[in-house]
């Protein structure tokens, strides 16, 4: 790792603060006036090292690129902006490096300056006193290499002005590449600088909007809330009106607001005085007149303020600004179920069908086998009342063919509860034994009562910890905003108008099925249920890579300082072999063949399972007890082997080897 210095976001630079305090007393004393100003210079850190040469043409040949971020955030609109990089490379001019700002500005930095120069210690500045094609000495960077303060400050390739009047929340992101063979190197460290330039009494207004159907009927109602906020971090109240004219499509009903009042002729919501860290809603009912197929869309914004907004200017109709908001939906004469995708199982599939599986009534918890995936198991939650009907298989959740989604004599899992109010959810939770590749199921009697509920049904998939989206088909009766299916219409037991299509095309090891209510429920709903269908689950499959990374130990002309891969180089390779799939990889073997102008050095094949770790010796003949550790190795004929018994899912082993450039 490299050195840690200051964490991120270290504040203000006192130098610039002290210059413009002397610049403004004189002023002042000049006779000269303004409203009260402060420049802030706030560092954001990236330490985060890379492996050993990692940054070469291997693995980061241009256009691919290696990359660190930055992350910010608060909002402000930034003036300024330097970005200084640590980073070990030999033969300067092979890299290209770039600055994207989270709006997708790219700003170059170098591009293949510095000559055979090596390594970078230096701060990109528009002000720096030369272009950096000046840049032509060699610098130190090692990981140990102690900064800020930077070696050198030169002006990038195009100037970091074009970031200026942007805003600063997001990531920030550092591209780099090398663009020829040979040389290699390490990132160690960067920093982003950014200046904001900041009024010292102000407010920060921000305007959210959602809607309660984004695909309803012509003719029926829709719900708009509006809900302004004036951050914590402002200084001051502020006294706000919100426009909200309903566009062509919507015909007003009704509005309630939580402060202020709600003029639907002007579409202006006079919402008062905003407290510092306080907010107000608006809910505006419409009746949808648009026809079918015809998309709507209400736009909402800040009208004013009398208090200057940090980030946004009031009634500007500028999209990207925090103060404005938008909501769109697409009318129908009458929906109809959406075409589910196509589940693609490369390796075969195994189906969990409730026909041929046992659910004792009543029960939260129950673990299957599935042949090819192991372990299939359900654990469910719910902080409301599961409730008690013959019809429905007795005590819930219960296995039962009543309510049936059209799948007429099939059994399958009904949750039916009763919830106390509109937040509590019922969680059921599905873990696999080995990570499918992809599953497909429905959840049927996906609907709405009128007073009674207004089921929501969210699904969201997990890899390893990590969330997984997946596609959601509609049903007549509910439509689909993400991961998560809306009911706004009746469907029967019998009836198909309630099920979705759950679709996960990439692999998961974990389902989760969320089951609440929606903006349309009464406070305290009433009986509801949905139903779990039979789960389709794609076989896993394997995945390898091979990578292939070297690096110079020493050359005749250099000797070990900055060497170079000529004739007489001394060189370190490293194969890393990867199993990104989620089946295990059996009797797996690679090989190498060996150019003819390298020689292999014998006896220095080690092994381990990655780069860093390979240092168990190898014997060159993959024979003998060292080749049960668990890989074998051998060269015969200018030919390198290495075998693996077993490489389970997202594992891998490392291969290295020494030799001679001739």
């Amino acid at each position: 790792m490299g050195p840690k210095t200051n964490p991120q976001g270290t504040g203000s630079v006192l130098l610039s603060r002290l210059c413009l305090q002397v610049l403004l007393t004189l002023l002042a004393l000049a006779g000269w006036s303004a409203p009260a100003m402060a420049q802030t210079v706030t560092r954001y850190t990236n330490t985060t090292d890379s492996p050993t040469n990692a940054i070469n043409e291997t693995n980061y040949l241009c256009p691919t690129v290696f990359t660190r971020s930055f992350s910010v955030g608060t909002s402000y609109t930034v003036s300024d902006v330097n970005v200084a990089v640590l980073m070990s490379h030999t033969w300067r001019s092979d890299i290209l490096m770039s600055l994207v700002s989270p709006g997708g500005t790219r700003v170059q930095l170098t591009n293949g300056q510095g000559a055979d120069a090596d390594n970078f210690n230096l701060t990109f500045d528009d002000e720096a006193a030369s272009a950096i094609s000046a840049y032509t000495a060699n610098s130190t960077a090692t990981a140990t290499t102690a900064v800020p303060p930077y070696s050198a400050s030169f002006r990038p390739t195009v100037a970091l002005s074009a970031f200026d009047g942007s805003n600063s929340a997001g990531n920030w992101t550092l591209e780099i590449c090398d663009s020829a063979n040979a040389d290699s190197g390490t990132f160690f460290q960067a920093d982003l600088y950014l200046t904001q330039s900041t009024v010292t009494t102000f407010a920060d207004i921000s305007l959210a909007m959602s809607q309660s159907n984004a695909a309803p009927a012509t003719g029926s109602t829709v719900t708009y809330t509006l809900t302004v906020a004036n951050s914590g971090t402002s200084t001051d109240p502020a006294s706000v009106v919100v426009r909200d004219a309903l566009p062509s499509g919507l015909s007003f009903v009704s509005a309630t607001a939580s402060a202020g009042s709600y003029n639907s002729t002007t579409g202006d919501w006079s919402v008062g005085t905003l407290g510092i860290g306080s907010n107000a809603t608006l809910t505006i009912t419409a009746i949808v007149t648009a026809g079918s197929g015809t998309s709507v869309t209400n736009t909402a914004e800040v009208f004013s303020s009398t208090i200057t907004d940090i980030d946004s200017t009031p009634n500007n109709g500028a999209a990207g600004e925090d103060d404005r908001a938008t909501a769109t939906l697409t009318a129908n004469a009458t929906r109809t179920a959406g075409t589910a995708p196509t589940l693609t199982c490369s390796a075969g599939s195994a189906l969990f069908d409730w026909d041929s599986q046992t659910w004792s009534a009543g029960s939260t918890s129950n673990n299957y086998t599935l042949t090819g995936i192991g372990a299939f198991n359900f654990a469910i939650t719910n902080p409301g009342t599961f409730l008690n009907n013959a019809t429905y298989g007795g005590q819930s959740p219960a296995r039962q063919t009543a309510n049936n989604g059209g799948f007429s004599g099939q059994n399958s899992l009904v949750q039916l509860v009763d919830m106390a109010n509109t937040s509590q959810v019922v969680t059921t939770t599905i873990s696999l034994g080995t990570a499918a590749q992809g599953a497909q199921f429905r959840i049927l009697d996906v609907d709405y009562a009128a007073g009674q509920f207004a089921d929501m049904a969210t699904v969201t998939g997990y890899l390893n910890g990590n969330a997984v989206s997946p596609t959601l088909t509609n049903g007549v009766t509910n439509y689909v905003l993400g991961n998560s299916a809306y009911g706004d219409g009746t469907s029967a037991d019998g009836s198909a108008n309630g099920n979705i299509v759950v679709t996960f095309n990439s692999p998961i090891d974990q389902i989760v099925v969320q089951y609440g209510n929606h903006s349309l429920a009464p406070s305290n709903p009433g009986q509801q249920a949905i139903t779990l269908h039979d789960f389709t689950l794609c076989r896993p499959v394997p995945n390898v890579s091979v990578t292939k990374v070297s690096s110079v130990l020493s050359d005749p002309v250099n000797g070990t300082t900055n060497p170079k891969a000529i004739p007489g180089a001394v060189m370190d390779y490293c194969i890393l072999i990867t199993n990104n799939g989620t089946a295990t990889l059996t009797s797996l073997a690679v090989s190498d063949t060996l150019p003819a102008n390298f020689t292999y050095a014998a006896g220095t094949m080690t092994s381990g399972s990655n780069c860093a770790s390979a240092t168990t010796a190898e014997d060159d003949n993959n024979a003998g007890a060292d080749e049960s550790d668990p890989h074998g190795a051998s060269i015969s004929a200018g030919v390198l082997g290495a075998t693996a018994s077993t490489l389970t899912a997202s594992s891998s082993f490392a291969l290295k080897f020494r030799g001679t450039v001739n």
